[in-house]
């Protein structure tokens, strides 16, 4: 079970928590930095229970003095621990130097790399580098986390080379089995590189008072568990389909009747009420679900009357960039009604740039690259930024998909999704989302709270249905699994 705070910060804001702490509520900083320690070396003797021996890699920060606690603790607990320091011992300070001293004074001796031979060791602790990281890691600094990444890995606070408030990796990072963070959940933990190379995360608030969490506003929180029982309760048992909307999906030009079809199933599957579909006339014959109302349209004119019916629309699965195309993209730009828009409709976006004030816009990386006119590379190197500025240009909700899933309202609140799995990197997986916020639109829920809801359910289905592997995985395989976690108990 998730028992992790909700709220995100950024490393400024854990760094203002950390001085509120000492300065407002008497707490010292050799006090925290022993606390740091002592969790960390818990964890250590917790997850590595047969290792006898230790590598402590060390800079000359806060980070250091954690490094330095829990050396000294695993060295009186009859561990072999070498502690390698990278900087001049001469330029720790501080709390930092307190905790220095109080190692030496046990008999351990901080060695400099490339002046001892370094001891083999079951695990490395990665006691580097903290929060304020922000340039690239080279040289000798580089070296050490080459090395630390030889061996399994504890990192404290944040696996060192990695951004704190981005979840990118500043030219080289230590690849950590385990990362113990302290006092604020770094944002960067959760999104981009950042959940692969925290590996498995624990945290400790260091027993802080509580109610320094009130002095510190953030809008970025991750999506909790109970989502699913809030949003979605048990229904009455009068219910009936005019209650849980109309959806209806368009897409699927030719040869893409697929995508359309994963999408419009997928709306079912999580509980809308009815379910059209707006394709082709060739590709009509071949979407062959019986639940499905599939309409072939081939001209506005067909389309008008299915979006005068239909409660909330989904465009983009398979939809192409052909003239018909356009024209159903064309066809939807004024409506009022809610609109999910996904694949090809946003690449006809970013090349007919309009404002949805009522929708819920639904990019990969690859995708808000082209709505942005930025490189993707420059979208992953903060995708906190790139949501904010996709929601800021195009209105509405959006969703920035890929590791650790942003979403983002109008009154610039950030969710972030901690569940799904490699095993989503295939074709469709985006169709059926589309149709799960859809599915969940249609049902009443306001399009940030489906947006959450779709993803989250989106996630936990896949991480299910991966349990029988990641490779192979299908985006057709989370269908049941939709349908269960639509029905929480």
């Amino acid at each position: 079970m998730d028992t992790h705070p909700l709220n995100l910060y950024r490393a400024q804001h854990v760094r203002e928590l950390d001085r509120i702490a000492i300065e407002d509520k008497g707490l010292t900083g050799i006090c925290l930095m022993e606390r740091a320690g002592s969790a960390a070396f818990k964890i250590l003797q917790a997850h590595w229970l047969k290792a006898r021996s230790i590598i402590v890699f060390c800079g000359t920060g806060n980070n250091a003095g954690d490094g330095y606690v829990l050396a000294r603790l695993a060295y009186l607990a009859g561990y072999n621990v070498q502690v390698l320091q990278l900087g001049e011992i001469a330029h720790i300070s501080g709390d930092a130097r307190l905790a220095f001293d109080s190692m030496t004074s046990q008999g351990l001796v901080a060695e400099a790399l490339g002046a001892v031979k370094v001891n083999r060791a079951d695990v490395a602790i990665d006691a580097l580098f903290g929060t304020g990281l922000a340039r690239n890691v080279v040289g000798v600094w580089a070296k050490a986390i080459e090395m630390i990444n030889r061996l399994p890995c504890l990192a404290l606070d944040i696996p060192s080379g990695l951004k704190a408030d981005t979840g990118t990796v500043l030219g080289v990072a230590v690849h950590a089995t385990v990362t113990v963070t302290f006092i604020g959940l770094k944002q960067g933990l959760f999104t981009g590189e950042g959940p692969e190379y925290c590996g498995q995360l624990y945290f400790d608030d260091l027993h802080v008072p509580p109610d320094i969490y009130n002095t510190i506003q953030t809008l970025i929180t991750r999506i909790e568990a109970k989502i699913l029982k809030t949003a979605l309760p048990k229904r009455s048992r009068t219910a009936h389909k005019g209650q849980f909307g109309h959806v209806l999906v368009i897409g699927g030009d030719k040869g893409m009747s697929g995508a359309v079809y994963m999408a419009a199933e997928a709306a079912a599957r999580v509980g809308a009420g009815l379910v059209s579909v707006a394709t082709r006339s060739e590709q009509a014959t071949y979407l062959t679900r019986p639940e499905l109302m599939v309409h072939g349209v081939d001209t506005v004119e067909q389309l008008k009357p299915l979006l005068t019916q239909a409660t909330v629309i989904a465009i983009g699965p398979g939809l192409g960039q052909s003239d018909w195309a356009r024209a159903m993209f064309k066809a939807i730009k004024k409506l009022e009604k809610p609109i999910i828009i996904d694949a090809d409709a946003l690449n006809l976006l970013a090349q007919m740039p309009c404002r949805f004030y009522n929708s819920i816009l639904t990019p990969h990386p690859g995708e808000a690259s082209r709505l942005l006119q930025l490189s993707t590379t420059e979208i992953q190197a903060d995708r906190f930024a790139a949501v904010a500025a996709l929601q800021e240009r195009f209105s509405g909700v959006c969703v920035l998909k890929g590791a650790g899933t942003l979403l983002i309202n109008p009154q610039k609140q950030i969710s972030v999704c901690t569940l799904g799995n490699p095993g989503m990197a295939s074709g469709g997986m985006g169709d059926v989302l589309t149709g799960v916020i859809a599915g969940l639109c249609a049902q009443g829920l306001s399009a940030f709270e489906a947006a959450k809801v779709g993803v989250y359910l989106h996630a936990k289905a896949a991480d299910r249905a991966a349990l029988d592997g990641e490779r192979g995985l299908l985006a057709h395989d989370l269908m049941p699994w939709l349908r269960y976690y639509s029905n929480p108990t």
